[in-house]
């Protein structure tokens, strides 16, 4: 690309002042000047005469990214952001754009980071809209993607050593794909568990199962309704505040009740498996 100003002075020289100050080129660019008209002294100092026309010019490597980085500070004025800087790093599959705006991220992430997917979403169609070559675009403000990252790798691990212990699914909020796949990552790493993706658009989820024939490692521990340990309300087994009878002289003479057997419990408790 070619950028050019002209200017015009007295003289070939203030018009080459001229046009140079016009062009506003960078430092190190290679400005180049064309004559375009030479000045012209008055007839007699009086009549006629001009002034003398210079044209600077220098090339230049378009920016690809110039219109991308535009809409994005565009959009974030319109937040109330007006001091942001972009940068852009780019390889044939994939754009990735860092915005800095000092401390002022909150508006620009946006709860649970919406805004920011917002804005990559949009930015990611101006990217590629008549292009051929299909690129992926990420928008990261300050280190808010690696933090989130870091987040949802450890909520992945936390949640399949979960379900690894006591085999009971776990169904996680609804995630954006670029999130649902660092769950799926993570989980794939994790052995005994697995996981796959539920709903649509933005409702999707992921869950978090056992593995086809893999058992769950827990077994007892504390129950409230079940046997052995503390137990509440249970028919067997430890402290029961319901279990003792109360205290009646008038009964203090009639034999003894025979011990309830599972079955004669089960009408008022229901029936207790040991194998869930």
């Amino acid at each position: 690309m070619i950028k050019e100003a002209i200017g015009t002075g007295s003289s070939l020289d203030e018009a080459k002042e001229a046009a140079l100050k016009a062009l506003e080129a960078p430092e190190d660019a290679d400005v180049k000047y064309e004559v375009l008209e030479r000045e012209k002294a008055k007839l007699f100092g009086l009549f006629g005469g001009s002034l003398a026309k210079v044209k600077a010019f220098y090339e230049y490597e378009e920016d690809p990214f110039a219109k991308a980085k535009n809409y994005v500070l565009t959009i974030l004025a319109s937040l109330g952001v007006n001091d942001a800087e972009i940068s852009v790093e780019a390889d044939e599959e994939d754009v990735r754009i860092s915005i800095n705006c000092g401390d002022d991220y909150g508006s620009v992430i946006g709860r649970r980071g919406e805004t920011l997917d917002a804005i990559q979403y949009l930015t990611r169609l101006v990217i590629n809209r008549g292009n051929e070559d299909y690129k992926r675009v990420s928008i990261n403000v300050g280190n808010y993607r690696e933090k989130r990252e870091n987040t949802l790798r450890s909520l992945a691990r936390k949640n399949a050593a979960k379900v690894r212990k006591y085999g009971r699914n776990v169904v996680l909020e609804p995630m954006n794909p670029y999130e649902r796949r660092i769950i799926h990552t993570t989980v794939q790493d994790i052995e005994g568990v697995t996981s796959h993706s539920v709903g649509s658009d933005s409702d999707r989820k992921v869950v978090i199962t056992l593995e086809e024939g893999v058992k769950p490692t827990h077994s007892g521990g504390y129950n409230k309704g079940g046997r052995g340990g503390y137990n509440k309300g249970g028919n067997r087994g430890g402290y029961n505040r319901g279990s003792k009878p109360s205290y009646n002289k008038s009964e203090a003479a009639a034999p003894s009740r025979p011990p309830r057997s599972d079955s004669a419990g089960a009408s008022l408790y229901g029936k207790i498996d040991l194998n869930k």
